[in-house]
């Protein structure tokens, strides 16, 4: 049975072994958009005014996009130290960006911010109820989320030497829990690997 690995050190592990999606060939790179791509770029609805939140920022293949189309401040949080170093490399021609090393859920950032979006994230999040009230608090009110939410179910992903813990997305409790804490759907829609929710904060949680 392979060896069970944190989210950190799997995410360290990928760095170490110069594995960036940033600087992925072009097959790869479309592969990867089959759980995001154009189509949950264009639900951000982005514009120059707004600051932004990702959750799970990676190494910033989609902070790349996001800063090149457009907003007035970016902020990436991600878990992997390694992670975040190779982020800022890859976000060097851009100043209107702040990466933090730390767990959403725990980290008390001291800001209000227009969007927040996640992809291939969601499923390393155990706690999705605390997750989501948190973006509530964290959004500006009619301040937009739009997450997506990979279908495989699987409770382990296995990458050979080891695996990883998942904790699996259900497309109805989280839309469940989005209405529970005051967001109203606006979107959703479906890509190949993943269905992508847009939702807008309607009330701050009383």
């Amino acid at each position: 049975m392979n060896v069970v690995k944190s989210t950190v050190e799997h995410y360290d592990l990928l760095i170490e072994s110069d594995n960036d999606p940033v600087h992925d060939p072009s097959l790869l790179q479309e592969y990867m958009n089959r759980w995001d791509g154009d189509k949950f770029l264009s639900e951000l609805k982005l514009n120059q005014t707004l600051s932004v939140l990702e959750i799970g920022v990676g190494t910033g293949r989609l902070a790349l996009r996001v800063l090149k189309l457009g907003c007035k401040r970016f902020i990436g949080i991600d878990l992997s130290q390694k992670t975040i170093d190779r982020a800022k490399d890859n976000l060097r021609d851009y100043s209107n960006y702040t990466l933090i090393v730390g767990d959403y859920l725990d980290d008390c950032l001291d800001c209000k911010v227009d969007l927040i979006y996640s992809s291939l994230t969601f499923f390393h999040v155990k706690e999705k109820a605390a997750a989501i009230k948190k973006t509530n608090e964290l959004l500006n009110p009619g301040g937009r989320f739009v997450v997506s939410i990979e279908k495989d179910t699987q409770e382990y992903f296995d990458y050979g030497d080891y695996k990883v813990k998942m904790y699996p997305d259900n497309r109805k409790h989280i839309i469940g829990l989005l209405e529970s804490y005051e967001f109203t759907i606006e979107n959703i829609s479906e890509v190949d690997f993943a269905y992508i929710i847009s939702a807008v904060k309607e009330n701050d949680i009383s």
